[in-house]
C-alpha cells in the first residue's frame, strides 16, 4: 500500500521555485492536498505568483468544515491539511511552517517538509545532492533554521 502525505500550500510553492516538483513527484508517495490548498494555490496563480499545482497531487475535500477554534491558530490550508489527515488517518503531512508543524505534531500526525521530502529524493537516487535546492530555496528567500538544514546535509552524507 502507497504512503499518503497530505500536502500543505507552502511545500508546493516552495518546490516550485526551486524547480523540485518534478523530483518530489518521482517519490513513492500519494500526495494529496485539500481543496483549501488547491484553492489557496490557484488564487497566488491569480495574482501572478509561482505555479505550483503538480499533476501528481491529488485534490480531495475534507469530510467536515474546519472547526472556526482551529482557524485562530493556523489558516486555513494548514487547518485542512490535519483535519484532512485525521479524517483519512493518514499519518504524514506535508507542513514546513512551525505553528502548523507543531500543532500536527500534538495531536499525533508525522510531519516532513521539503527538506525531507528531498533527502528521500537523494536516497532514491532521484537527484545527486540536496544542497543545491536548498541554496537556490534560501536565494529565493525561504527562511531555513541553519542548524536544521546542517543536520540534514549531515545525514544524508552532505557535510
Amino acid at each position: 500500500m502507497t504512503t499518503e502525505i497530505i500536502v500543505n500550500t507552502g511545500p508546493l510553492i516552495t518546490l516550485a521555485k526551486i524547480d523540485a516538483l518534478h523530483v518530489v513527484g518521482r517519490l513513492p508517495y500519494r500526495f494529496i492536498s485539500p481543496k483549501e490548498v488547491h484553492e489557496e494555490l490557484k488564487a497566488g496563480e491569480a495574482m501572478g505568483y509561482t505555479q505550483a499545482i503538480p499533476q501528481w497531487l491529488e485534490i480531495k475535500s475534507t469530510v467536515a468544515s474546519i472547526a472556526p477554534v482551529v482557524l485562530t491558530a493556523l489558516d486555513l490550508g494548514e487547518s485542512a491539511v490535519i483535519q484532512m489527515a485525521m479524517e483519512r488517518k493518514t499519518q504524514w503531512v506535508c507542513i514546513d511552517e512551525w505553528k502548523a508543524r507543531r500543532a500536527a505534531l500534538s495531536v499525533g500526525l508525522d510531519v516532513v517538509g521539503v527538506l525531507g521530502l528531498l533527502a528521500r529524493a537523494k536516497k532514491d537516487g532521484i537527484i545527486d545532492r540536496v544542497f543545491p535546492y536548498v541554496r537556490k530555496a534560501i536565494d529565493e528567500g525561504v527562511r531555513y533554521h541553519p542548524e536544521l538544514v546542517k543536520r540534514i546535509l549531515s545525514a544524508i552524507g552532505e557535510a
